[in-house]
């Protein structure tokens, strides 16, 4: 486990790969090795990028990708995308996207498969994050396919969350329902040449108005931007809105590591024992055969779903109880 932390935090990249597909995978021997990385994290800038699929999302990153690169800046993408039905890892590959940045050091791209295996696509995704800062990137870049639940716990694990949306397709009112409003700092309107960016620009900007009194005192308001990605127009702007973001963040925290505010630290101790310990349970239940028994109870009449339930979970729970 020394040895694999060692390799990661070299920069070995047959390493880091290895060990995020362990991570993906569920395997439970890469604890430890997370566990030897953590006092190496707390440094890379987390930037999640989320929005529906078709907005752009992907040539959006490879540009942003182009961008700190000229800087001179070193970038972890994690792509995290739908999973296949068939094999189970994710259906678009590691380099399918960015074809430009595979041959590039200083560029560590992977997807991740949202196979919902314990802990989830947002500890699995936050684990790989830790192994990229770790690794030594100066940012890393998540890139979820959707708005639902899962991306927006995701995104929460970043530094400055962008949300990408594209005029006509009434993302506008898929963010409302969503809910991924509070969990914006950046608005991005990509493929802006289109016809009616300037009505989603306007939709934004009320929904942002309607919850002026959340910005006031000085608090972060978000910026509503157009990009065109695919000329690579916009982008410059964002990177700038995401660094200002940065510097806020400093400020507010006082802190260069905002990852690490109690209230971020609280939401992901919380995620990970509440992981933790349906795991154990249901391994237990499983392992002894008393969730198949519950199974057959309820199918059969003798019990209905909700008493199996307090069946099973009560008796290992009750020492928190008394």
């Amino acid at each position: 486990m020394d040895d694999i932390a060692e390799r990661v935090v070299a920069g070995d990249v047959r390493a880091v790969a290895r060990l995020i597909r362990d991570i993906d995978d569920g395997m439970p021997e890469v604890r430890e090795v997370l566990k030897r990385l953590y006092p190496h994290t707390g440094h890379a800038y987390v930037v999640g990028i989320t929005g529906a699929p078709g907005v752009g999302k992907s040539t959006l990153v490879d540009q942003m990708v182009a961008h700190l690169r000229k800087e001179g800046k070193t970038v972890g993408v994690l792509a995290v995308d739908p999973t296949s039905p068939f094999s189970g890892g994710a259906i678009l590959g590691d380099r399918v996207r960015m074809q430009r940045h595979s041959m590039d050091s200083g560029v560590f791209i992977r997807s991740m498969a949202t196979r919902g295996h314990f802990g989830g696509l947002t500890q699995s995704t936050r684990s790989a994050i830790d192994v990229l800062d770790a690794m030594g990137k100066d940012y890393i870049l998540v890139e979820t396919v959707g708005v639902g639940q899962d991306e927006v716990d995701v995104v929460k694990s970043a530094h400055t969350t962008v949300i990408v949306v594209i005029p006509g397709m009434g993302d506008d009112i898929q963010a409302i329902k969503a809910g991924i409003l509070e969990a914006g700092d950046i608005f991005v309107i990509n493929k802006a040449e289109r016809e009616g960016a300037d009505k989603t620009l306007a939709d934004l900007r009320l929904m942002l108005d309607m919850d002026q009194k959340k910005y006031e005192g000085g608090k972060w308001r978000p910026p509503i931007l157009k990009t065109e990605a695919v000329f690579d127009k916009g982008v410059v702007e964002l990177l700038d809105e995401i660094e200002k973001h940065r510097k806020y963040l400093e400020q507010a925290c006082g802190t260069l590591v905002p990852r690490r505010r109690k209230e971020k630290v609280r939401e992901e101790l919380y995620d990970m024992v509440k992981n933790r310990l349906i795991e154990e349970v249901l391994t237990k239940l499983t392992e002894t055969g008393e969730f198949d028994r519950a199974v057959d109870e309820v199918v059969e009449g003798k019990i209905d779903p909700y008493s199996a339930c307090d069946n099973l979970v009560l008796p290992k729970i009750k020492p928190f109880l008394e």
